[in-house]
């Protein structure tokens, strides 16, 4: 098992370095640049130059990604122009709210996906399965902002039960404090993510619900729920920890774009506006901690394999 974990935790810090570079390099060909965002359009040719040479923008890139990457390793993700505030306050201001909406729709998500892909699992080809196959892909095929305009629409205009943005706050306490702001943003994001979920689920289930082990505890006298309960959920959930780990980036996608459709004070917010005005420090920092937190889970998925199939770390 230790020779497992130092292999993985390995791969993974090699990721997290190319990810660091690709973001890094990506970034810098952004138009406009640094110069022209902080100075403005009536900025001379001379005053550019300048203060590219004073941050050293001007120098070789490989140079100014060892120079980044040097103060990273120290803590430092630079200071952003935009906010007038260290890239790390930032970051442990907005990234709390970010995980909060992330695992409040997570939750919501496998509430209903794993139930749901039960159901399908021992009513294959019956028409609640095919229902729900259908609405599942509908939502999952609807982009989260039009899904969020419209939930607006239902529920914060013609119905009035929900209020149409976002709770807005300084701590995770004040944006729970706020619990029916909270709603339609947390159902955008889960709303989306629960046919993948599902349908995971479903094939997982079915393909465990077809093994010898299932008959054999069929014909030894349990019944169906006691096998369900006891031996399939456990061994089905193994795909589900897997689409858990590797959801995360698509998750944070999902998160920035229902934050800018609500309001929202996350991490996902501030990234777009941040590149609305080419905030490198900023966008550097958020993308390191993204890919950080991508490989973190992957991670976290291949030990919840560890746990959940013991021959795994064999």
């Amino acid at each position: 098992m230790t020779g497992f974990l130092v292999r993985r935790a390995m791969q993974a810090l090699v990721v997290v370095v190319l990810v660091a570079v690709l973001t890094f390099v990506l970034l810098q060909l952004l138009p406009g640049g640094p110069a022209r965002a902080i100075l403005g359009p009536k900025a001379t040719a001379l005053q550019i130059r300048t203060y590219l040479h004073d941050n050293g923008y001007d120098r070789p890139l490989p140079a100014r990604f060892l120079a980044w990457a040097g103060r990273v390793l120290h803590g430092d993700l630079g200071y952003s122009y935009k906010l007038n505030q260290p890239v790390t306050e930032v970051i442990a201001e907005h990234l709390p709210k970010t995980i909060l909406l992330m695992a409040l729709s997570t939750a919501v998500a496998l509430l209903v996906a794993l139930p749901l892909g039960v159901y399908q699992a021992r009513n294959r080809g019956r028409a609640g399965d095919h229902l729900a196959t259908g609405v599942s892909f509908a939502f999952y095929a609807m982009p989260s902002f039009f899904l969020g305009e419209v939930l607006v629409l239902v529920f914060a205009v013609q119905l009035q039960w929900l209020p149409p943005v976002a709770p807005n706050g300084d701590s995770i306490g004040e944006i729970l404090a706020q619990a029916p702001s909270l709603v339609l943003p947390v159902l955008t994001l889960a709303l989306v993510t629960v046919a993948s979920f599902s349908r995971y689920a479903r094939s997982s289930v079915m393909e465990n619900l077809s093994q010898d082990y299932v008959r054999t505890a069929l014909a030894g006298g349990a019944s169906g729920r006691q096998v369900l309960t006891r031996h399939v959920l456990r061994n089905s959930l193994v795909p589900i920890v897997t689409l858990l780990g590797l959801s995360l980036p698509s998750l944070f996608a999902g998160a920035l774009i229902t934050e800018s459709v609500f309001n929202y004070p996350g991490m996902g917010f501030t990234f777009i506006q941040g590149a609305q005005v080419h905030d490198y420090p900023l966008l550097l920092g958020i993308g390191l901690v993204v890919a950080v937190a991508t490989v973190a889970g992957s991670l976290l998925a291949d030990l919840g394999y560890a746990v959940l199939d013991p021959r795994v770390k064999y």
